[in-house]
């Protein structure tokens, strides 16, 4: 193998997806020298279809791309469409409920992702960020206890050392670096699943306003979903509990089909519907273990983002989220870092908080979303009752948030933890129950659950600095001691 001479940057970044793109951008953007290496080339497939207004409106505004995405004709999702919970009566969620994203901003798409992250990558080689594809990253670089560079091959083969003040790892969950941040990845044992997924032209649509909502359909093995990604295609794929696994092995296109036969919902939505055997979607594919968090996001000289640190259930569409909000969370810290403001310590001990606290939100949700779906003779629902979860996933899950400082997530053990989940779970089934039964076009009594309305708070504090800047106000720290934003979100801030 050739070698190449060495070269430096300020940050070099691990993969081009959302995450990289992100917080390669926002760097980029303070003037900072900035290498991404992609061991792909874009467009390329990926999956994770679904975005949340958060994303679409804070983040990509930050960026300087919302006016490209609005002309790329992704179909618009102006909230959620679930035929889940004791009731069988589908029911609709809407983002312009919510007050701080009411109005033009209350809808985010759902997009081909070979599409929409090209248009994010492009963008950072457009702010100045130097992108480099077919490059495939071998290890880091290391001096003593501190990250310093990276090894990559390029598509010819010779070999490139890069050193840099920081090392992004944002190269998804299938990382070949992660480790080196130290910790270990610990899979969740309440979403251990499998998916199996593929693309349908012509299935039918929910009516208007609702066309571009995902539909999340629970059925006895498991769940659906349903994104539409343009007036004729659709992403379609069935959740299953791992121990079930035998239901999508062997031949993925009976397994889909049997799978589907037992959803009637989807299976009347595809209907008319064929399967898509060429080109990018043409494939079925399976993923499992998508559950899991990395005990450690930092270590000196490097750092963790997106799937690389952490990924939940995506029933709720919260991937691309945690992978953009996390690059902006890491940008901060890198540019106060860099720019001499905040000491280092300081600023990734902020990201790592902050980060945990978004993945733990999503995480009770999810658990509460789980548990309202009322299904007894279904193995893969009534596993996943808390009631009859082990204490060890109890006490897994007081871990994950035990560990924060923010006062919202102090607990006193895994007894605490089963009884305030409860209490949460059994608040939003009702707020359910409410909507479905009276008809109510307004979501009012879904957002009096306690929940949803910690589930959608740091989003939507993202987005709406993102429009005001210094005109949306100075936010509280999350913890005793720590950090704030400044007023254009790109570095912390020690408050005043």
């Amino acid at each position: 193998m050739n070698t190449a001479e060495q070269e430096e940057f300020d940050v070099v970044v691990v993969g081009g997806g959302p995450g990289g793109s992100t917080l390669s951008t926002l760097v980029a953007m303070q003037g900072h020298r900035i290498l991404l290496l992609e061991k792909e080339t874009f467009p390329r497939y990926q999956i994770g279809e679904s975005l949340l207004p958060s994303t679409v409106h804070g983040i990509c505004r930050m960026l300087g791309v919302t006016e490209e995405l609005a002309a790329a004709g992704f179909p618009k999702k102006k909230g959620g469409t679930f035929r889940w919970g004791a009731n069988p009566t589908p029911w609709n969620f809407a983002f312009s409920v919510s007050p701080k994203i009411a109005g033009p901003t209350s809808f985010a798409y759902q997009v081909k992702r070979s599409e929409f992250d090209k248009i994010l990558l492009d963008n950072a080689a457009s702010k100045g960020v130097e992108v480099r594809q077919n490059c495939a990253v071998e290890d880091v670089i290391e001096d003593g206890d501190k990250v310093i560079g990276v090894r990559y091959a390029d598509a010819a083969g010779t070999e490139h050392r890069v050193l840099a003040r920081w090392v992004v790892d944002a190269s998804g969950n299938s990382s070949r670096i992660y480790k080196r941040a130290g910790g270990t990845r610990e899979y969740s044992e309440f979403f251990r699943s499998l998916a199996l997924f593929g693309y349908f032209e012509n299935g039918k649509r929910l009516p208007a306003p609702n066309s571009g909502n995902i539909l999340s359909c629970a059925f006895p093995s498991g769940w659906f979903w349903y994104i539409p990604l343009s007036d004729t295609l659709t992403s379609v794929g069935a959740v299953v509990r791992r121990e079930e696994a035998a239901k999508v092995q062997g031949d993925p296109e009976a397994a889909l089909k049997a799978l589907v036969a037992e959803c009637p919902l989807v299976e009347e939505f595809l209907s008319g519907a064929t399967r898509v055997t060429e080109g990018q979607y043409g494939q079925l594919r399976v993923r499992k273990d998508y559950s899991y968090h990395n005990t450690t996001f930092w270590r000196p000289g490097m750092v963790l983002i997106g799937d690389a640190a952490c990924f939940v259930d995506p029933v709720f569409s919260s991937g691309v989220h945690l992978a953009t909000y996390s690059g902006l969370l890491a940008a901060r810290s890198i540019n106060s870092v860099l720019a001499g403001t905040v000491e280092e310590r300081a600023a990734f001990e902020e990201f790592e908080t902050r980060y945990r606290r978004e993945y733990a939100v999503f995480y009770e949700f999810l658990m509460s979303f789980y548990d309202m779906h009322v299904d007894e003779n279904s193995y893969f629902w009534s596993a996943k009752k808390v009631t009859r979860s082990s204490h060890t996933e109890l006490e897994s899950f007081v871990q994950l948030v035990a560990g924060l400082t923010s006062s919202d997530f102090e607990l006193a053990g895994a007894e605490d933890a089963a009884v305030r989940f409860k209490e949460r779970s059994s608040e939003f089934a009702g707020a359910i129950e409410t909507l479905v039964d009276q008809r109510e076009q307004s979501m009012a009594p879904l957002f009096r659950s306690s929940v949803v309305r910690r589930a959608m708070r740091d989003g939507a504090q993202v987005q709406t600095r993102a429009q005001l800047g210094e005109d949306a106000g100075v936010e509280s720290p999350v913890f005793g001691g720590g950090l704030i934003p400044s007023s254009d979100g790109m570095f912390w801030e020690v408050p005043a």
